[in-house]
């Protein structure tokens, strides 16, 4: 029986988390053969998947202990029965695809089950998320693929329709990306505020050149603005802009504009490129 009271949680999840720790729990007992975890932060929903694969494979009584020799495999990540891709890393490749549909042809290696993670899976690109879907035809009993992505609407709808879906808690405003170093998102996203406020600054205010790993944090910190707004608040710059539009259409144009974004990011346009788009289609939607 997993108790809410323990802390820190195995594998790291977060407190805040402790109510969709205990409905995984119940879930890991007759676990759906795909299932997708959306909300928290990045960090947040890894740490449930890594919880989930330890649930499975731990054999300690009140399973995941943490101490044992699988769950050391597992955080190590280095556990055979593992299959883990992290698109917030780099682009999960139709190859990484196709070798995990062969592999998900063959029973686990172990007396648990084969857990497949895709970590930021918004990142697969279209051949790829063609090759897992047809992984997810046709496993053996024994392996299961847990998605990771902030809002399911950023995934294929076909792998949505084919998989179970958890909520995490949103993200709040204490959780915002921390300030400071090379990649420091924050001076864009104010002068990204700054333009849909005004109409002004966007284009004579920014200088320098974006790193593909700034403007990735971009659009996370508006994927978290946008998903507070979809939870009702209305305490971020954007999450108030959406509020004050008016119109109900505007945040799921701009959750489409973003997961275009991203994708752009992965095919490597250049990501100022990216951001002038995204701050020019969304000036459009977003003025007073």
């Amino acid at each position: 029986m997993l108790s809410t009271t323990e802390a820190p949680f195995p594998f790291g999840v977060s407190e805040r988390q402790a109510h969709v720790l205990t409905g995984l729990d119940a879930l890991a007992r007759a676990i759906p053969q795909a299932l997708i975890l959306e909300g928290g932060t990045a960090g947040e929903r890894a740490a449930m998947a890594m919880w989930l694969a330890a649930r499975l494979n731990c054999r300690d009584a009140s399973p995941p202990c943490g101490r044992c020799p699988v769950c050391i495999q597992l955080r190590d990540k280095v556990f055979l029965d593992l299959q883990y891709f992290d698109g917030g890393v780099e682009t999960i490749k139709v190859a990484d695809m196709r070798e995990v549909r062969a592999l998900v042809g063959e029973p686990p290696r172990g007396s648990g089950w084969r857990v497949v993670i895709l970590a930021e899976a918004q990142g697969l690109t279209d051949e790829a998320a063609n090759a897992l879907l047809k992984a997810m035809e046709e496993p053996r009993p024994g392996n299961v693929f847990v998605l990771l992505s902030p809002q399911r609407e950023r995934l294929f709808p076909t792998l949505v329709s084919r998989s179970f879906v958890m909520t995490l808690a949103w993200p709040d405003a204490a959780m915002a990306l921390p300030a400071g170093g090379e990649d420091d998102p924050w001076p864009l996203i104010d002068a990204l505020h700054q333009f849909w406020r005004s109409g002004r600054g966007w284009f004579t205010g920014v200088k320098g050149r974006p790193t593909r790993l700034t403007a990735e944090r971009v659009l996370t910190e508006l994927s978290r603005e946008l998903a507070a707004f979809l939870a009702g608040r209305v305490d971020t710059p954007l999450a108030g802009r959406l509020a004050a539009c008016g119109d109900p259409d505007v945040p799921r144009r701009l959750d489409l504009l973003l997961a275009e974004c991203q994708e752009a990011l992965i095919a490597t346009v250049n990501p100022a490129m990216v951001l002038d788009r995204l701050a020019t289609r969304a000036y459009l939607w977003l003025r007073g």
